[in-house]
């Protein structure tokens, strides 16, 4: 049975922003979110799970006692909980005194290989966060973003979507290029974009390699 609180959501007397904002003042309700991202209504799973993925990235310290939770939330039957969890553990490495990520790390870039382009581009996208929280493993999240070139096409992920995927990779490439050591490999992957169909991807290649080649 949700709260009165989180049943405002349904009735739409209660805005996510508004939510948030209770939060942001009240951190006492966060229980009652985290508890709404496991309802049978949408409005409320969806709405806390928004509430707390704006909230990981202003307060990643509140939430990082609960970081097993939104690592199971990983794999969720639900495709949008799944998206929002991967930035939410994003957001926490800057936090993670525990290192919990290391131990999650092939599972969080198993879905690098997922059938879904949002699924692939939220990690891909959310790589650079982790990467300057924790720069120790650098190069094998560079190796991991590096295998985009390989992944599978489906029903769900295209050509175009690939080309989407590659667009993300560069910029987040461009976030911790710096304190890569094998920067060759990165610049000859950006190389092959520059004459994509993709306007987007062709320039974002080029002002990668004017910054960086």
């Amino acid at each position: 049975m949700e709260s009165k609180l989180l049943q405002k959501l349904v009735d739409k007397t209660m805005t996510k922003e508004r939510l948030f904002d209770q939060l942001k003042q009240n951190h006492t309700l966060l229980p009652e979110i985290i508890d709404g991202v496991s309802s049978t209504k949408p409005a409320i799973r969806y709405g806390c799970a928004k509430v707390l993925m704006e909230y990981s990235e202003e307060k990643p310290e509140k939430l990082y006692k609960n970081m097993d939770f939104f690592v199971n939330l990983l794999e969720s039957k639900y495709r949008i909980l799944r998206w929002i969890a991967t930035t939410i553990i994003a957001n926490l490495t800057k936090v993670d005194r525990e290192n919990k990520f290391d131990s999650i790390f092939d599972k969080y870039y198993s879905y690098i290989d997922d059938e879904y382009m949002v699924t692939v581009a939220n990690v891909v996208r959310n790589s650079g966060k982790i990467a300057l929280a924790k720069p120790y493993p650098t190069q094998k999240i560079t190796d991991k973003l590096l295998e985009i070139e390989d992944i599978s096409l489906t029903s769900h992920l295209t050509e175009e979507c690939k080309r989407v995927i590659t667009q993300h990779a560069i910029k987040t490439f461009d976030m911790f290029f710096s304190q890569m050591q094998q920067k060759d490999l990165v610049v000859l992957f950006v190389k092959k974009h520059c004459n994509s169909s993709r306007e987007s991807l062709r320039k974002e290649a080029e002002k990668f390699l004017e910054r960086w080649d």
